[in-house]
């Protein structure tokens, strides 16, 4: 039986895992963080009457419980925090907080290498990106010039969204893009162009009517590929995806970014 903790257990990805993880036979929730909720039971807040963890303020409080997998599904503000409390404490982690920086990244893994513990950071747990990512991956090794666009809603304070953030890094390991002119050369409003995120020019767009969505288009004389993922309404591609990430997280030493780490592709 995996013990787990879920920081961020009443949002709507994370509430939706909470369910997933009620219905799963082989985790079980031990503690969850939620601060506006905090002392309540979360099975009282989702209505979920098979969830039995108690609420917490902050994750230090909540590792107090027992604790295999911490799953960090909060802010960007606060997910650096909860996630080296976490491995401070000897639990593995999955994370699917976005707007985490490099640098963040570099003392994650750095942590999580002193405590030979595992960390796999998502931007995105759906299927869809896993093979977006792939996909352009794959396209970026024959095609020199590209650009990532990121969608969201209009409420969403991140830019870019943790899913272009990891398309552009991955992209950056197999090639940086070769514009035909420096973004550094623009004549005119140089923001413009987008921000550069690991080489890649992003441009993210929040507006109603978006969930997430990512789209890279490549470009090559007379020719044009466009690859793209779009987010429907529900939750469930995500808890899914993040359910397959607690039970593989354990195998992993060090951090590991995007769910194909864990999957045979």
């Amino acid at each position: 039986m995996v013990r787990v903790i879920l920081a961020g257990a009443t949002g709507w990805a994370g509430s939706e895992l909470a369910r997933a993880i009620a219905k799963t036979p082989d985790l079980v929730l031990t503690a969850a963080v939620a601060r506006r909720q905090a002392g309540r039971s979360l099975g009282e807040v989702l209505g979920e009457p098979r969830v039995t963890a108690r609420i917490h303020a902050c994750a230090a409080d909540a590792l107090a419980s027992p604790c295999d997998v911490f799953v960090e599904y909060t802010k960007p503000d606060s997910a650096r925090g909860n996630i080296l409390a976490a491995l401070y404490h000897g639990a593995h982690v999955v994370v699917g907080t976005s707007g985490l920086t490099e640098a963040d990244f570099g003392a994650i893994d750095a942590a999580a290498r002193q405590r030979q513990r595992g960390v796999l950071a998502c931007g995105n747990f759906a299927l869809t990106v896993v093979l977006l990512q792939k996909f352009a991956e794959a396209a970026a090794r024959l095609i020199p010039q590209w650009e990532i666009i990121d969608y969201a809603h209009d409420d969403k304070p991140d830019a870019p969204s943790g899913t272009a953030r990891e398309l552009a890094f991955r992209l950056s390991r197999v090639r940086a893009p070769e514009p035909t002119i420096p973004v550094a050369d623009t004549v005119g409003t140089r923001e413009a162009r987008g921000a550069t995120v690991s080489a890649s020019q992003v441009h993210s767009i929040r507006l109603p009517g978006y969930v997430i969505s990512a789209e890279v288009v490549f470009g090559m004389p007379d020719q044009r590929l466009s690859l793209r993922h779009d987010s429907g309404n529900s939750a469930r591609p995500y808890s899914d995806g993040a359910l397959l990430a607690i039970r593989k997280v354990g195998t992993l030493v060090g951090l590991h970014r995007g769910l194909d780490s864990v999957l045979d592709l």
